[in-house]
């Protein structure tokens, strides 16, 4: 099948068409069940479906597709149809203005004077001071302050900094305090993220004792799919995804859509260390795709590095692990996450052969910046 034209849909066939090893590391990871959902629109309504979806037939008889990861037990719910939904990308500079007009009362303007340090001090880059989190939620919370307020305004030298400025940050804190050893960095880009301020930053955490929740679940989920299957994880699981042509391999690192996201888009980075160059050039690359692209303004980056030193528990085979996901239209009041997202499983309107698509077209290509 042409992989241009690959759809989630189509995830049976594509499946039965791997080869044989592959087809069975797809049933060891990952079940998928489908439906058809029925409903019977009034006469009244034809017009407004065939506007909004193109045909009545497509919404009279709709197919759900379920996906769960059997080893991580996250789950995704996928239906076709919401893809087709028509929509209306706001325009990234009226984004931009939007966000620089509300920069007159800018708390981090000034983070030298108006926010306060660490114990250790303070890390600088080349666009990007840190400071303490003044509400902190682990023992060592730090900011990475862009020194751009737009945080839409990156570029690969920026992002390869504010990288580079958390990892010393993290070297620092764990200098400071040897028992704290499991970092993780977090990047909320607009409120609709998660982020409190509009000026551009990202978060790095430093805890001690073990990693944090959903971490050590996937290090405990990998460490019982080693002893079981005799095989790292996630060489498994990339393998799969990027035999169903959802992933590349690009400089040693292993960048896939994820068939059981967690939110739109999301993109899953695995790579050997945090302070390597080609691995902040990654996470650039798919930002940059994500951007201008895909049109996504507001978005969650999570990074999380196995430990800084020597621990009891064994994460041999763990990698680093960026996962970043698009949050959706930055004004707009409704939330992405909702009771199913919560408590069941991620309802999913974009179709990860198509993310996959945008990303290698980009990935593979010089990306301006």
């Amino acid at each position: 099948m042409n992989r241009q034209s690959q759809v989630i849909g189509e995830l049976d066939g594509l499946v039965e068409a791997l080869p044989e090893k592959t087809r069975d590391l797809f049933r060891r990871i990952f079940a998928v069940t489908s439906t058809s959902g029925v409903c019977q629109p009034t006469e009244t309504m034809v017009p407004w479906i065939e506007k909004q979806f193109g045909s009545l037939e497509a919404v009279c008889e709709q197919r759900v597709i379920k996906i769960t990861n059997r080893i991580t037990f996250e789950g995704a719910i996928f239906n076709p149809l919401r893809a087709l939904r028509p929509r209306q990308y706001e325009d990234r500079l009226k984004v931009e203005a939007a966000i620089l007009d509300r920069a007159k009362d800018d708390p981090l303007a000034h983070p030298l004077t108006d926010t306060p340090e660490d114990p250790f001090g303070r890390i600088e880059g080349k666009y990007c001071i840190t400071a303490s989190n003044i509400a902190k939620y682990d023992e060592f919370h730090g900011l990475i302050i862009f020194n751009d307020y737009n945080p839409l305004a990156f570029t690969r030298e920026k992002v390869m900094d504010y990288l580079d400025t958390a990892w010393r940050w993290a070297q620092r804190a764990h200098e400071y305090d040897p028992s704290a050893k499991y970092f993780f960095f977090v990047w909320n880009s607009l409120k609709k993220a998660g982020a409190s301020l509009a000026h551009g930053h990202a978060q790095v955490v430093l805890g001690r004792g073990s990693h944090y929740a959903k971490i050590e679940a996937l290090r405990q989920a990998a460490l019982n799919y080693r002893n079981q299957y005799g095989s790292n994880y996630f060489d498994d699981l990339f393998q799969v995804h990027r035999e169903l042509g959802l992933g590349i391999e690009k400089n040693g690192n292993k960048i896939f859509a994820y068939l059981a996201p967690i939110k739109e888009k999301e993109t899953v980075v695995l790579a050997t260390s945090f302070a390597d160059r080609s691995f902040q050039e990654s996470v650039y690359e798919v930002l940059a795709c994500f951007r201008d692209r895909m049109h996504v303004t507001a978005f969650n980056v999570g990074i999380a590095a196995p430990p800084l030193d020597t621990v009891a528990e064994d994460w041999s085979g763990f990698p680093l692990i960026a996962r970043i996901v698009d949050r959706g239209y930055p004004w707009d009041g409704s939330s992405d996450f909702g009771t199913m997202e919560l408590f069941a499983a991620s309802i999913i309107s974009s179709d990860p052969f198509q993310v996959a698509r945008e990303l290698k077209e980009a990935l593979l290509l010089p990306i301006r910046q």
